[in-house]
């Protein structure tokens, strides 16, 4: 595995292992030694996945304390333009987003730390968003900002958003937790 940092603080674009033969080939999607050898101390607690039709736009979410998360998320079937928000008062980063394409054919994963918001859009029919959490689903803390309200063009013009994706604050009048 392969840890590059990105511009926002503690969050890593992660190059999954991939070697291919005749049969075809095997991701390796975590493998703790490597995280914690890059100072990331990740307990898994809940795993899923998500399959979207193109231009589906997930997000932004997250849980607030005391049951915040940090995830893995890869897309191992089509691909997702996959989004962050540092959610952190006290960062130098605050409310600055950061997007990439992750897919089955690059093999790029993102470890988001706890304090972010996640979200994305599908680039393709049937995309698989595949997350490790580091907590368990609690209702009650489970919310997000409003996907349009971070400063980012999604780049699509009728995006499919679920009712409580919609229904979430701005970002400007949201008062983190984190």
């Amino acid at each position: 595995m392969q840890f590059s940092e990105l511009p926002l603080a503690g969050a890593y674009l992660v190059s999954l292992p991939c070697p291919t033969d005749l049969r075809g080939s095997f991701v390796k999607t975590f493998h703790d030694i490597s995280f914690r050898e890059q100072g990331i101390n990740f307990e898994l607690k809940e795993s899923y996945y998500s399959i979207s039709h193109k231009d589906v736009i997930r997000g932004m979410h997250f849980q607030l304390p005391p049951h915040q998360h940090s995830k893995v998320v890869w897309c191992p079937q089509g691909a997702i333009l996959d989004v962050i928000v540092d959610l952190r008062k006290d960062s130098a980063t605050y409310g600055k987003y950061y997007a990439h394409e992750l897919s089955a054919s690059n093999n790029l994963a993102y470890y988001i730390p706890e304090g972010f918001a996640h979200g994305f859009k599908a680039l393709t029919n049937d995309a698989m968003t595949y997350y490790l959490v580091s907590s368990v689903y609690h209702k009650e803390s489970d919310t997000g900002i409003k996907y349009d309200s971070i400063g980012m063009d999604w780049g699509v013009t009728a995006p499919i958003i679920s009712a409580r994706d919609l229904s979430f604050v701005q970002m400007k009048d949201f008062n983190s937790p984190f």
